[in-house]
């Protein structure tokens, strides 16, 4: 079995509706899953990441959002982020989500590993939730470069170490980085999934050779995502890239500075679309000015017809 039949494959890390309140709109929450999963190229769910405000939630609420989607999802795999500081409620986090249904869970970097993290502190934080969660999968997320929250070789060869390790979610957003995560975990650890997470250059994951993806433009145009994997796997180049051509537009825009107002670029697309009741995201993160929403759309709509 390949590290994409195993543990990796196409994963759509899903935004969480919230009403005008901040409160989880549940009905918006089922639409949005049955929306996302119904491309049949989606293997399943990422969620509570940084798309779904998962460091906004409570831990009760994480589980709920577990749930939810589970009920939802059927037999699709879900992976819930845990993103504590602490390695305590780190892994209190992970247990809550594995009891709510997740198949297993992604540990997000520490915000404050941003300033500088000791590469003891790391592995010793994985290690923590993986004994918690009793042999559950448990996904690495390699960070972007630059923003202090990426492994550097000696840290991945050390967490790689640990039995549960099963995939990665690459967002080096950087191709040679990627290549670098992807040679390290295929030479110690072949049957590791490394999912390729940089939304603006799938295409050239997918090229080398990415296990799959797990990235938030799946829960806005998931069959864009499918058909561009689906391509590069049957060799149709020029089909992929004219995908990527439209993807690379809508990519930039979602994911410009300030990269923390992701989520709320993501929530006025699917509010638009009809999709969910509200772009509302919980404070202090503003909705998107109309502007910015309209700029947003005019991407969107030639990824709508890319698949």
């Amino acid at each position: 079995m390949t590290p994409r039949e195993s543990h990796g494959g196409l994963y759509a890390a899903t935004i969480c509706p919230m009403r005008d309140n901040g409160a989880l709109d549940h009905a918006s929450l089922e639409r949005h899953v049955a929306a996302v999963l119904a491309d049949p190229g989606q293997r399943g769910l990422l969620l509570n990441g940084h798309a779904g405000e998962g460091i906004f939630l409570s831990r009760a609420e994480q589980a709920e959002v577990v749930r939810i989607a589970r009920q939802t999802a059927g037999g699709k795999r879900i992976l819930a982020a845990v993103s504590a500081e602490a390695t305590a409620i780190a892994a209190a986090d992970a247990q809550a989500a594995i009891s709510a249904g997740a198949d297993g869970v992604m540990v997000f970097a520490p915000f404050s590993w941003a300033l500088g993290a000791d590469a003891r502190s790391i592995v010793a934080h994985h290690r923590g939730i993986a004994a918690a969660v009793g042999g559950a999968p448990l996904y690495l997320f390699q960070g972007s470069v630059g923003s202090g929250l990426g492994y550097k070789p000696e840290v991945l060869k050390a967490l790689l170490e640990i039995d549960a390790v099963a995939g990665i979610k690459e967002g080096s957003w950087e191709v040679k980085s990627f290549e670098t995560t992807r040679r390290i975990a295929r030479a110690l650890r072949p049957e590791v999934a490394v999912m390729a997470s940089g939304d603006e250059h799938l295409y050239t994951c997918f090229v080398l050779g990415s296990d799959g993806s797990a990235v938030s433009l799946s829960a806005l145009v998931p069959e864009s995502i499918s058909a561009l994997d689906a391509h590069v796997l049957n060799g149709d180049h020029a089909a992929a890239l004219a995908i990527h051509e439209k993807l690379f537009g809508l990519a930039k825009l979602v994911y410009a500075a300030p990269g923390h107002l992701a989520a709320a670029r993501l929530k006025a697309c699917l509010a638009a679309l009809g999709r969910i009741d509200t772009p509302a995201c919980r404070a202090p993160t503003p909705r998107i000015e109309p502007a910015e929403a309209d700029r947003l759309l005019a991407a969107l709509r030639p990824c709508l017809e890319a698949a």
